[in-house]
């Protein structure tokens, strides 16, 4: 199974890519962010939890993700890999992911790092919220998604670094050329 985490700040173009990676590869895509969209629309116990963390800019504390995941990659069972897109975000999820797809006989392959410049994330999302809607696509919001990022989950660099698995990639750049970066990076790991 190929099996990559796709790896950047908000507005690094995670989204985007693993959509090109899903029609190259035959990939699931699992977006944390997405399904726990999903879960606030449906108000469901997790998504209230959920709303009530990521209204604020706030990281979903570990066990209320973990248990989301859980049960989407149970779903994907015959698949050909996934893409995790924002997810994990700590080292903790790192773990516990780690865990879950050793109990199901698969791993990582490889963490997909996107580097894109501040000024560059707080202009992509500024402009993703005039034209999606999203709440949490704000200045305020998106200083503090970006500085949560900087202190709490960059950490996960090193983690990955440790397990041979990272490759950092410029994240900057067409929708083409930044694909072409990551497809080089897949091809090497398959």
């Amino acid at each position: 199974m190929l099996n990559i985490v796709v790896f950047g700040a908000p507005g690094s173009g995670k989204g985007t890519q693993s959509e090109l990676m899903i029609k190259k590869f035959g990939l699931d895509h699992v977006s944390t962010g997405d399904v726990l969209r999903a879960e606030i629309k449906a108000q469901s116990e997790v998504g209230k939890l959920a709303e009530t963390y990521i209204s604020k800019g706030e990281l979903v504390p570990d066990e209320v993700i973990i248990k989301v995941l859980a049960n989407v990659l149970d779903a994907k069972k015959n698949s050909k890999g996934v893409i995790f897109d924002g997810f994990p975000r700590t080292i903790p999820q790192a773990k516990a992911l780690k865990t879950m797809l050793n109990e199901r006989g698969t791993d990582i392959s490889v963490m997909l790092d996107l580097k894109v410049d501040d000024e560059e994330l707080i202009d992509r999302l500024l402009k993703r919220g005039q034209t999606s809607g999203r709440s949490d696509d704000n200045l305020e919001t998106i200083k503090s998604r970006l500085d949560v990022y900087h202190n709490y989950t960059s950490p996960l660099i090193d983690h990955y670094k440790a397990e041979g698995k990272h490759k950092e990639k410029k994240g900057m750049g067409t929708i083409e050329e930044i694909f072409a970066r990551i497809e080089k990076a897949i091809e090497e790991v398959k």
